[in-house]
């Protein structure tokens, strides 16, 4: 892991951290390209040229901000999406890991 995110992830619950450690193994998993791991603006990105993926945590939940996330609202319709068509996953709820490898294989590759 990046060594800038290994630093911002100190500030949160283990929680948010292991959450954060699923959803980041996620990504690679998901995709056959070499996926740049940085921060961005404060916010850990993931990167395939000017594509990205963008996991931002808070203290009870994560963010994941992903262009396909919107196609698949649907089968999100259990979990927030934001305006700015951000899927939240909140401590409570499980990670919908399939539909998590669909959107950051349509976003990345």
């Amino acid at each position: 892991m990046n060594e800038q995110i290994k630093i911002h992830l100190e500030k949160y619950p283990q929680e948010i951290v292991d959450m954060f450690t699923e959803l980041r193994q996620l990504i690679y998993d998901s995709v056959s390209v070499d996926v740049e791991e940085t921060m961005w603006a404060k916010l850990p990105s993931y990167y395939n040229g000017d594509k990205f993926v963008r996991l931002i945590p808070f203290k009870d939940h994560i963010n994941v901000e992903a262009s396909a996330v919107i196609q698949h609202k649907d089968e999100l319709a259990d979990y927030k999406i934001t305006p700015k068509g951000m899927l939240q996953i909140y401590v409570k709820q499980s990670i919908p890991s399939g539909v998590l490898k669909q959107i950051f294989a349509e976003t990345l590759n």
